[in-house]
Formats: structure tokens, C-alpha cells, sequence
């Protein structure tokens, strides 16, 4: 496993190096040392499964105040997605900036997701499922999110979302957000 720094602090991809033979091949994941080694919070409080059934999903791009926050794993374990991380850490260099990788069950790559930053994804491709792992277990009312096409952020999207909830399409933009602490 290979932590690979972002563009944003604390932002990290972790990649896997796969063991295989002709069965196939095992990859180890997580490693609660490792992260220790790479001063990364430990995200195993709880875990949950997102399927997607089209292509076009949105998901996002949802976050927790960092004072309360949780920090996060996220992997692709079937089909692809183009993953966001936003950056609305309160004097951090980055502030509002985003990265945007593709996670896929074939590249298994996973994106770590500290406190304090949004995250988001689009599905690229129909029946598809992501993996999380959160340092926090759920704690409902806390959940808050920013409009995925806030003009402020520019993410750029490869394909235009076709699916979302209600609750995402009327997410605020960031400067209707009152606090994020």
C-alpha cells in the first residue's frame, strides 16, 4: 500500500500493489500501522456500502463542520466514479480548492478524505459500488453539503450528472453557507 499526497494537505490516494498468480490476486487495503506511520486518522468506527445503478449518478458534494467531523476512506469495489474532494477547511491554504480522481475496481485505488474537506462522486459507469470507512460512526442531523456545480469551486465534471436526490439539487452554494466550523 502507497500513500500518494494531493494537491490538497491531508488529501490522500492510497494505492495497492496487487500479489498475483494464476488463482487471481490478493491486495491488502488498509493497515491501521500504516496510516499511523503516514500521521493519517484511522477510519474504522464504521463502514457502509453506496450502490449506483446508472451511469450519471451524483452523489454529493456532502461534508461534516471539521469540529465534528469524521475522517474518510473511499474505494470503487465494482465499476468507476469520478471521486471530488473540496477542500472547506477555514484557513487552510487550500480552501475551496477540489481534486478529482477516478477510483475503479479495477485500478483499486481508494481516496483517504480528512476532516473538514466535502466529498462527492459521479458514477462513469452503470452498477456501481463504493466501499466507505468512517473514523466516526453516523450521527444524524450533522450531515450538511455544498451545490456540486458551485460556480466558486468550478469542479469540472467529465460527464454532466443525469441522477441525484432531491436533497442534492438544493444544496446551497458555498457562500450561502453560513459556518463550516
Amino acid at each position: 500500500m502507497e500513500f500518494v499526497e494531493t494537491a490538497i494537505p491531508d488529501v490522500m490516494r492510497l494505492k495497492v500493489a496487487p500479489h498475483r498468480d494464476a488463482r487471481g490476486h490478493f491486495a491488502r487495503t488498509f493497515c491501521s500501522q500504516a496510516f499511523a506511520q503516514a500521521g493519517l486518522e484511522i477510519p474504522t468506527a464504521q463502514m457502509a456500502l453506496s450502490h449506483n445503478n446508472r451511469q450519471g449518478t451524483l452523489r454529493g458534494l456532502h461534508f461534516i463542520p471539521a469540529a465534528e467531523g469524521e475522517a474518510k476512506l473511499v474505494r470503487c469495489i465494482r465499476g468507476s466514479v469520478f471521486d471530488v474532494a473540496v477542500d472547506l477547511r477555514p484557513g487552510s491554504p487550500t480552501f475551496r480548492h477540489w481534486i478529482g480522481l477516478e477510483l475503479s475496481a479495477e485500478n483499486m485505488d481508494a481516496l483517504f478524505i480528512p476532516r473538514g474537506v466535502a466529498h462527492g462522486f459521479v458514477t462513469l459507469s452503470d452498477d456501481t459500488d463504493i466501499l466507505y470507512q468512517f473514523s466516526e460512526p453516523h450521527r444524524p442531523g450533522l450531515e450538511r453539503g455544498v451545490a456540486w456545480d458551485d460556480p466558486d469551486i468550478s469542479v469540472i465534471w467529465p460527464i454532466s450528472p443525469t441522477v441525484m436526490s432531491d436533497r442534492d439539487k438544493a444544496l446551497p452554494p458555498l457562500s450561502q453557507i453560513a459556518s463550516l466550523t
